[in-house]
């Protein structure tokens, strides 16, 4: 049962979205002048994992029909678990991202989350039924960005929101390659999907290592290592 559960959040990409809280608190505290604040950073991670995996479980309660269809190894239609136990899932994850987002600096992460969680759910529903809302996956990545900075300084300096875009850009090349891949008989032949994914965490170890520090390039290729690693026990996709 925990193994499907960590199916169902994917918990194997959440090294990129740790990745992306670090990033964009790195570039809040070197605009405002102060140290990175460790345990707001660490509640901020947190409550955008609980985030990130409950709408993974909702992509899968909303897929299920889809699913049962075309990817059948998924858990609900594998016979797993049952689509309401996912959809509980899902709810009690977002409501433990926001209880734990109430102990951020700032209560405007809160404000920001509301936004976060809508795209989210709006893309959940939607993205089945029209090729445009990959937008909107790709603004959640954006939005990961936006919730960590308004958590920490209650606003969004123009580095993160810089950063936000490149990542919700890069969101979108993971879609396009993904559909792409889903199209060609018997795929790449090669992990493709999971290495960009893994890259994710190495956009952010790259930009922060140009604009404050080389080291960070080694929290980039650290997020890459545990991404691929998780994703031997774990999908990703």
């Amino acid at each position: 049962m925990l193994k499907t559960a960590l199916a169902l959040g994917r918990v194997s990409n959440l090294p990129t979205v740790w990745m992306n809280v670090l990033s964009a608190s790195a570039l809040s505290a070197a605009a405002f002048g102060f140290s990175l604040p460790v345990a707001a950073v660490i509640v901020v991670a947190l409550a955008m994992s609980f985030f990130y995996a409950a709408g993974m479980c909702l992509n899968d309660y909303c897929d299920r029909h889809w699913d049962a269809e075309r990817q059948p190894f998924r858990p609900i239609p594998a016979g797993k678990v049952s689509a309401k136990t996912v959809l509980g899932y899902a709810l009690r994850l977002f409501c433990a991202g926001f209880a734990v987002l109430l102990f951020a600096p700032s209560p405007r992460g809160v404000l920001a989350a509301c936004a976060l969680v809508a795209l989210i759910v709006a893309y959940d529903y939607w993205h089945k039924k029209h090729w445009a809302t990959v937008i909107l996956m790709a603004l959640t990545r954006l939005g990961v960005y936006l919730v960590a900075a308004f958590a920490l300084t209650g606003s969004a300096t123009t580095a993160v929101v810089v950063m936000g875009l490149v990542q919700c850009a890069y969101t979108l090349l993971v879609t396009v390659v993904a559909r792409l891949e889903n199209r060609k008989p018997g795929g790449y032949g090669f992990p493709v999907i999971p290495w960009i994914i893994a890259g994710m965490g190495l956009i952010d170890g790259i930009a922060l290592a140009v604009m404050l520090s080389p080291l960070w390039l080694i929290a980039g290729v650290v997020t890459v290592v545990l991404t691929r690693w998780g994703q031997k026990y774990v999908r990703g996709d």
